[in-house]
């Protein structure tokens, strides 16, 4: 919920029908730490829980700041959280995120991103571990590590390194998946 909603209104809202439905809503969802999209009344197209989602998250920007989640892993997680909401079965998720140029260093551990940003902690390691639970599939481009020098052991787990960010997407492609940002 936004932070509008304060104070009595915000009470009344969680003991109300909808407030317990939007707060077990929120407690289903795959990515705990963002949300679904909203829902918009008389929309068309909606997730439709009988189609397979294959979908490639192109991931070549790093956040504004430093602190900061990478947008385009939030518009990831959020797009998996939006079709589970609405009944898309985990088998009918197959989502992959490549990540390369300028988002390369989100696949750090914290002690690395630390050393190379004065100090601050990696804030996008929750969000991956989180995306990898939930079925997606997190691809880093092999060519930008060696670009940037990261040594391949300060990798997150939760990571697979390929040989080129491009050979990935083409590869997905050409297998269905439908490639989103880039």
């Amino acid at each position: 919920m936004k932070n509008w909603f304060r104070g009595a209104a915000a009470a009344n809202l969680l003991v109300s029908p909808i407030g317990l439905a939007l707060a077990q809503s929120t407690q289903a969802l795959p990515i705990p730490l963002v949300g679904a999209e909203y829902d918009v009344p008389g929309a068309h197209e909606m997730p439709d829980p009988g189609l397979t989602y294959k979908v490639v998250f192109d991931v070549a920007a790093a956040a504004p700041d430093v602190g900061d989640m990478n947008p385009r892993l939030v518009g990831a997680a959020r797009f998996v959280n939006t079709l589970a909401k609405h009944g898309v079965p985990q088998e009918h998720r197959q989502i992959a995120v490549v990540l390369h140029r300028d988002a390369t260093e989100v696949i750090l551990n914290n002690a690395a991103f630390r050393a190379r940003h004065d100090g601050h902690d990696n804030p996008n390691i929750a969000l991956i571990q989180s995306l990898k639970k939930a079925g997606v599939d997190i691809r880093q481009c092999g060519q930008a590590l060696i670009g940037r020098e990261i040594d391949p052991k300060t990798v997150l787990p939760e990571i697979q390194v390929d040989y080129w960010a491009l050979t990935t997407i083409v590869k997905l492609q050409l297998d269905g998946y439908v490639k989103v940002g880039g």
